[in-house]
C-alpha cells in the first residue's frame, strides 16, 4: 500500500488524510464540485474531481471513484464513514479492480450490513438478544402477531437500515400496520430494501458500543467502551469513554461479547459492536455491528492513546496487530460532541451558509476534528456536521467541565449561521446527565 484514495469528504477525510500522512502514504481527496476548494483537497497530495454537488453523483458515484483512484494510481481506498462505507458492492468492485477496501471482507459485510442475519450471528455468538424475530418478518400482519406476543412497546426496524434511519417506535397494536407501512417505505427509498422485522423496545435504556480491532490472522481485541445515550432522533450527539456509572465487570462482560461477535463473524478491521444496556438490572442486549470507522472514534483514541486510523490502514496491508488485549488500557475519562450547522431553537433545521467567524477550542487535553475555518461556505447538499470536539480528564467530571469550557469557546457564525454548541453545553448541564440518570430519552424530555 503506497497511495491512498479517500472516498469522502468533510472532517473524516481531513482526519484520514493525516493518518496516511503519518504513515508515510500518499493520498488522493475525491471532491464535488461543491467542495473543490475544500480543506481536504488543499491537504492532499492529489485530488480529482468526481462529479457535481449531489451526493449520489458525487460521492456514491462508484465507475466514478474508482476512475479516479485507477488515472492517480491509488492501490488503496478508505471509505470514511457514512456514503459508501458500509456498501458491499463498492468494497468488490474495489477488490475486483486490484484496490485495498479498507474495510471488512465483502461477505462480513454483506452478512452483518444485514440486520436479520446479524442477529443470527449473535445468536450463535451466545450474545444476549431482547425479544424479536430471529430474520425478517414477512408482512404487517406478521408484525401485529409477534408484537402481540412479546408485548409493547416494539420497535421495527430496516434489516438493511443504518444510521439511525429506517425503523419505528410502536407502542400501541393498532399502530402497527400504519408503522410498518411508513417504515418499509422510508427503508425501500433510503435502502432500496423493503424488508424488516421488530425487537422488543427499551424506553429507558443506554446506548454502549465496543471498539474493536481485528487482523486477517486470527487476533481480535476491544478498546473499551462509549456511552452513546445522548441521541436526538437516533442521531448520537455526545459519547463518552468509558461508559459511565456502571460495573467494571459488567463492562468487561459487554467488551467480551463484542469480541466473541467478531470473531464468530471472520471480521477483519476496526468495527464497533453497539449494545442496548437496562442499567437498572444491568443486562444488555446486542443491537448490531457497524462494519466502519464511526464518527466517535476520536474519544476512544483519546482514552487509549490509539490511532484507530492507522490500525485500519495497518490491518488493510496485512499487519498483524502487534498487541494483545492486556496491552491496551482506558486511562481517564473522555467526552466527544457533535458540533453541527443547525438551529436548535428552530427545530435542529440546518443552517448553511457562509462561515465569516471560526473560532475553535484548545488547550490541554482537548481536540477539534474539523473541516471549516473562516471563509469556508457549508453546503447545503451534505450532513451538516462541522466539528467534533473531544476532551479528557483523569475522571468525568473533571471531563464534563473541561468540555463546557472547550464549547464555551466555539464561535461559528455568519449570516444565518447556528450551532448546537451552546444547546450540548446546556445538555452537559442537565441533572440527569451529571448524575448519569440520563437514557435515550433523555434529549426529548429535554427539549
Amino acid at each position: 500500500m503506497k497511495k491512498v484514495l479517500i472516498a469522502n469528504r468533510g472532517e473524516i477525510a481531513v482526519r484520514v488524510i493525516r493518518a496516511c500522512r503519518d504513515l508515510g502514504l500518499g493520498t488522493v481527496a475525491v471532491h464535488s464540485a461543491a467542495d473543490r476548494d475544500s480543506l481536504a483537497v488543499r491537504l492532499a497530495d492529489e485530488s480529482v474531481q468526481v462529479g457535481p454537488a449531489a451526493a449520489r453523483a458525487s460521492y456514491l458515484n462508484i465507475p466514478a471513484l474508482v476512475e479516479a483512484a485507477r488515472i492517480r494510481g491509488a492501490d488503496a481506498v478508505h471509505p470514511g464513514y457514512g456514503f459508501l462505507s458500509e456498501n458491499p458492492d463498492f468494497a468488490e468492485v474495489c477488490t475486483a479492480e486490484g484496490l485495498t477496501f479498507v474495510g471488512p471482507p465483502v461477505p462480513v459485510i454483506e452478512a452483518l450490513g444485514d440486520k436479520a442475519r446479524a442477529r443470527a450471528t449473535a445468536i450463535e455468538a451466545g450474545l444476549p438478544l431482547l425479544p424479536g424475530s430471529r430474520g425478517e418478518l414477512a408482512d404487517a400482519d406478521a408484525a401485529q402477531t409477534l408484537a402481540d406476543e412479546i408485548g409493547y412497546p416494539v420497535i421495527i426496524k430496516a434489516v438493511a437500515g443504518g444510521g439511525g434511519r429506517g425503523m419505528a417506535v410502536v407502542r400501541r397494536a393498532a399502530d402497527v400496520p400504519r408503522a410498518w407501512a411508513e417504515t418499509r417505505a422510508a427503508a425501500v427509498a433510503v435502502f432500496r430494501d423493503g424488508r424488516l422485522f421488530l425487537e422488543r423496545y427499551l424506553d429507558s435504556a443506554r446506548h454502549v458500543e465496543v471498539q474493536i480491532l481485528a487482523d486477517a490472522h486470527g487476533h481480535a481485541v476491544h478498546l473499551g467502551t462509549r456511552d452513546c445515550t445522548l441521541q436526538r432522533r437516533h442521531q448520537k450527539l455526545v459519547e463518552e469513554c468509558p461508559a459511565p456509572a456502571l460495573p467494571p465487570s459488567f463492562l468487561a462482560e459487554i467488551a467480551d461479547a463484542a469480541v466473541r461477535m467478531v470473531q464468530a463473524s471472520g471480521y477483519v478491521g476496526a468495527g464497533t459492536v453497539e449494545f442496548l444496556v437496562d442499567p437498572t438490572i444491568p443486562a444488555f442486549f446486542f443491537m448490531e455491528v457497524n462494519c466502519r470507522l464511526q464518527v466517535e472514534h476520536p474519544v476512544t483514541e483519546i482514552a487509549t492513546g490509539m490511532d484507530l486510523v492507522a490500525e485500519q490502514l495497518r490491518i488493510a496491508a496485512g499487519e498483524p496487530l502487534g498487541y494483545t488485549q492486556a496491552d491496551l488500557v482506558v486511562r481517564g475519562a473522555a467526552l466527544e460532541c457533535r458540533i453541527n450547522c443547525e438551529d436548535p431553537a428552530r427545530g435542529f433545521v440546518p443552517t448553511p451558509g457562509l462561515i465569516a467567524r471560526c473560532d475553535l477550542p484548545a488547550g490541554p487535553f482537548v481536540r477539534v476534528d474539523t473541516h471549516v475555518h473562516a471563509g469556508y461556505r457549508v453546503p447545503a447538499a451534505y450532513d451538516s456536521l462541522l466539528a467534533k470536539v473531544v476532551v479528557w480528564a483523569p475522571d468525568r467530571e473533571r471531563a464534563l467541565a473541561r468540555m463546557r469550557g472547550a464549547l464555551s469557546e466555539v464561535r461559528i457564525e455568519g449570516p444565518g449561521i447556528a450551532t448546537t454548541a451552546g444547546f450540548l453545553r446546556d445538555l452537559l448541564d442537565h441533572p440527569r446527565v451529571v448524575a448519569v440518570e440520563h437514557d435515550t430519552s433523555t434529549v426529548a424530555d429535554a427539549m
